[in-house]
């Protein structure tokens, strides 16, 4: 199954044997998850009147895992002695947990904060791990084509829905900018840049760029051994998953455990 993933572009990495925990263990939640993942689509417009943070369909996402029974938990442990409390425990909250026969699995979408999320994750996830909470902890966000093509897939909308300039973004629900931000396209513009290419640059560099969640960012954890010894299985969202088209209205609130 996840070579149907790898097949579709998505950048999957399986670490501490949990591609073969989840073939055997979890093979129905697993094919769910593959069902949820291969639909995600993100129409461009959605990235610009979002401002950069989390797009309708990623909510349309969160809510279809939620939907299948994906839901947002917050785990406490706590270490007693004799029956007594040491100390007051702690907690870690995870957006999408799923229990099944064979144990539990734990998965977070990580599609547009700053990196250190990532570090938040992964620890999570091994202090879990190391108390036979959860068998498998999962991230997904933003693949590599899909980060390294962005400033040229939003160029092109802005290039083929013929807009050249920021009064025409607002109609797309963009939010307010900054004077800065604005002077930056303004020159760039006025130096004979075209407004599409200065504002995708820009619009990118601050909303998508490289100190926020993306697959090298969670690749570089990885290769530190962040998050070890808990088996991991980590899935970057292909460059596929952004569309042309207009944006979709969604607003759903998601089930909580």
């Amino acid at each position: 199954m996840l070579s149907a993933l790898r097949s579709q572009g998505f950048d999957v990495v399986a670490k501490n044997h949990a591609e073969a925990i989840l073939a055997y263990e979890f093979p129905d939640e697993l094919a769910g998850l593959v069902a949820a993942l291969t639909e995600v689509r993100i129409p461009v417009a959605e990235l610009i009147g979002s401002g950069g943070g989390e797009a309708q369909s990623t909510q349309r996402m969160r809510h279809r895992l939620s939907a299948a029974g994906w839901v947002k938990h917050n785990f406490r442990i706590e270490t007693t002695v004799d029956g007594v409390p040491r100390g007051d425990g702690t907690t870690h909250e995870i957006d999408h947990i799923l229990r099944g026969p064979k144990g539990t699995l734990a998965l977070e979408i990580e599609w547009n904060n700053k990196d250190p999320f990532f570090d938040r994750d992964l620890e999570n996830f091994q202090r879990l791990h190391a108390q036979s909470v959860i068998s498998v902890g999962m991230i997904v966000t933003r693949g590599a084509a899909l980060q390294g093509g962005m400033t040229a897939t939003i160029q092109s909308y802005l290039d083929q829905a013929g807009i050249s300039s920021e009064a025409q973004l607002y109609d797309l629900g963009m939010k307010e900018r900054t004077a800065r931000q604005r002077n930056y396209v303004a020159k760039a513009v006025a130096a004979g840049e075209s407004f599409a290419s200065a504002f995708a640059r820009y619009f990118v560099q601050d909303k998508f760029g490289m100190a926020t969640t993306h697959w090298s960012k969670l690749a570089d954890r990885i290769a530190r051994g962040v998050g070890n010894p808990c088996p991991l299985l980590l899935i970057g969202l292909p460059a596929t998953t952004v569309t042309p088209g207009p944006a979709t209205p969604y607003s759903a609130a998601s089930p909580e455990l």
